[in-house]
């Protein structure tokens, strides 16, 4: 069984400070779902709120239909998986995984049968007899899965639980973790402020910014259609290139070129705006001198499968140009970038809401 859940107008103070500010939010059955935000951005919060480890000031939480809001954690049929893993150290492999069921008095034989179960689901069933001190980063954050999943909960919540892991191995356990996802058909709310993560697993995010909910959307939408600046700052690497220009029509203006973008519908004829343009850093290119904006190669970074031009506008601002080709470019030499009119983003200077 699956779980649908509700957040409706979920506030968290701590005293003085508002922590959430009217979190609304609908997660589907099956679903895996990602919060995806900066440090601070309320994204644990709201997990832990799911969870009932922490009461809210104000909203309600539903599950399946029915209000949890004042329910107790063990009333929720919720697992949680730490960013710690949470293992208890004096005991096996086996003892930790049936933990959970050995607490609600399941019989011992019946605990044994699915300990083994869960194991083979994450692969640690050769594992069993061993204790926490003799595993792995990557095999101690199995066995908390495993744990989470013998209950067989309608609800899985993941905090942060890849990042103790080096980059290689956080690659291998996110494909594990998806699959695994899959099988179990589980919904799964996951908090991470890894963008890569986040793009990768979920099948919608929601991004945070200071206890608010800024977007909700698949990974594909978010990325090519991010509702603010904020967002489009903060998804992508590296991230979208900002700066200030004017708008008329189908052009804008910016450190002295004019530059063709796909006109907005209703725009013909509208008097010039201030504006801020967006450009991701694969869409900047390099054109003829008379095509583009004036920039100075600052850097160029080879990653082998791609390189990253690090510019400076004539106003010395910063800009990223990545390209899957070398480019016949030096540091230190001027050139010029340019991108193609379906790729320019355009928001409000002012309230940073995308137009």
């Amino acid at each position: 069984m699956t779980a649908s859940v509700k957040l409706q107008g979920i506030v968290k103070r701590h005293g003085a400070t508002t922590v959430l500010h009217g979190i609304d939010l609908e997660i589907r059955p099956g679903e895996f779902f990602i919060l995806l935000g900066p440090s601070g951005s309320g994204k644990t919060t709201t997990l832990r709120i799911l969870a009932g480890l922490e009461t809210v000031s104000a909203g309600t939480v539903t599950m399946d239909g029915s209000d949890v809001t004042a329910k107790e954690p063990g009333e929720r049929d919720v697992a949680m998986v730490f960013q710690s893993y949470a293992l208890y150290p004096h005991m096996t492999v086996a003892q930790n995984i049936g933990f959970p069921l050995k607490m609600v008095g399941t019989a011992a034989g019946e605990i044994e049968r699915a300990v083994a179960d869960a194991a083979a689901k994450v692969d640690i069933g050769h594992l069993l007899g061993r204790t926490p001190g003799q595993l792995s980063g990557g095999q101690q954050q199995r066995v908390a899965l495993a744990r989470a999943i013998v209950r067989q909960p309608k609800l899985f919540l993941l905090d942060e639980p890849l990042s103790n892991l080096d980059a290689k191995l956080r690659l291998e356990t996110r494909l594990g973790l998806h699959k695994l996802q899959r099988s179990l058909g589980a919904t799964t709310v996951y908090v991470t402020h890894d963008q890569e993560e986040a793009m990768t697993l979920a099948d919608r995010i929601a991004v945070f910014m200071d206890g608010r909910i800024v977007q909700v959307g698949t990974p594909r939408e978010i990325f090519a259609t991010p509702g603010t600046l904020a967002v489009a700052g903060f998804i992508g690497t590296p991230p979208m290139n900002l700066l200030p220009a004017t708008w008329s029509g189908a052009s804008v203006e910016l450190g002295g070129a004019n530059l063709p973008i796909a006109q907005n519908a209703g725009s013909a004829g509208a008097a010039a705006r201030p504006v801020t343009l967006g450009v991701r850093p694969g869409d900047l290119r390099v054109v003829a001198t008379d095509d583009g904006m004036a920039a100075t190669v600052e850097r160029i970074e080879d990653l082998g499968d791609s390189w990253i031009l690090s510019l400076l506008d004539a106003d010395e601002r910063s800009l990223k140009l990545k390209s899957d080709r070398p480019l016949d470019v030096a540091e230190g030499s001027v050139v010029a970038v340019s991108f193609a009119p379906e790729a320019a983003h355009l928001f409000d200077a002012t309230t940073g809401a995308r137009l």
